[in-house]
């Protein structure tokens, strides 16, 4: 089965050869519930963002602050499954043709099978898999079954990690590595500093693989530090806390549309001084 894994990379590509970032945006599925959710995220995307990643509501969402977890919370409480996923992933998808991946934590993909979840979201359209807290040494059987059915595998390395350590996460992922760019939880901040330009750099030793860089960007501006140096630009919280923040649904929705423009816009300003040219 031909899978959406060469999407995700021809878009990755085509950001590269415009001589930019990609901008992946973050949003969970039933978030604020699951026709409102598909349609804040079919809307980041029209609004300029090339990837979106699309959350798996987790009652433990270790990596997760305090914004994200009270999405994921509204979401559960309004009762989102595994299938809801699934279709969020599979009409983001069909209404805009751009990659659409999921970000989940591993105990519901375990718990619903791992063939039966790669083969879903591989129907859905879906692009491929950020797997958090999946450690490589673990992560066999979700591979074997993520490349069957042509997806991503994406792995998460940290500030912390050893070049070396990075290089074997590197070397057992697809699609692209993704950065945490600072040790905690995710979060807007106020900067997202040099840790983030030296895990990009030192990621960058060990693999061909795009590095895109997550936790911490909120504003254009951040946007456009964080495109200087790496190949995209990963925003989730900025987000989440836009739909939070809107009197209504439908102003939710204008407000990431508009976030995602401004967004997009940075990561082009940013491009002009990229360090990899």
């Amino acid at each position: 089965m031909s899978g959406k894994l060469a999407l995700l990379n021809e878009t990755l590509a085509a950001a590269k050869a415009e001589g930019r970032a990609a901008l992946i945006a973050y949003l969970p599925a039933g978030f604020p519930t699951v026709d409102g959710g598909i349609e804040a995220i079919t809307a980041v995307l029209a609004g300029g963002a090339d990837i979106v990643e699309v959350g798996l509501p987790h009652s433990d969402p270790v990596l997760d602050g305090p914004v994200i977890q009270t999405a994921d919370d509204i979401a559960l409480r309004g009762g989102v499954r595994i299938a809801d996923v699934m279709r969020t992933v599979r009409e983001a998808h069909a209404a805009t043709g751009k990659p659409v991946l999921v970000m989940t934590y591993w105990n519901p993909i375990d718990r619903y099978g791992v063939e039966r979840f790669t083969a879903e979201l591989a129907e859905a359209g879906g692009a491929g898999c950020i797997l958090p807290d999946l450690p490589v040494e673990e992560s066999a059987s979700w591979r074997e079954h993520a490349e069957k059915h042509g997806l991503a595998t994406v792995f998460v390395v940290a500030p912390s990690s050893r070049t070396e350590r990075i290089g074997t996460i590197a070397a057992a992922g697809s699609g692209f590595v993704y950065a945490a760019s600072l040790m905690g939880v995710t979060g807007t901040r106020e900067s997202v500093g040099a840790q983030a330009q030296d895990l990009v750099e030192r990621t960058r030793t060990t693999t061909g693989l795009p590095v895109c860089v997550g936790l911490g960007v909120s504003n254009a501006g951040q946007a456009a530090q964080v495109a200087s140096f790496a190949d995209g630009v990963i925003v989730g919280s900025a987000f989440v806390k836009r739909i939070l923040d809107a009197p209504d649904a439908a102003a939710g929705v204008t407000a990431v549309r508009e976030l995602a423009a401004e967004l997009a816009a940075g990561v082009r300003a940013g491009s002009g001084r990229r360090a990899d040219g």
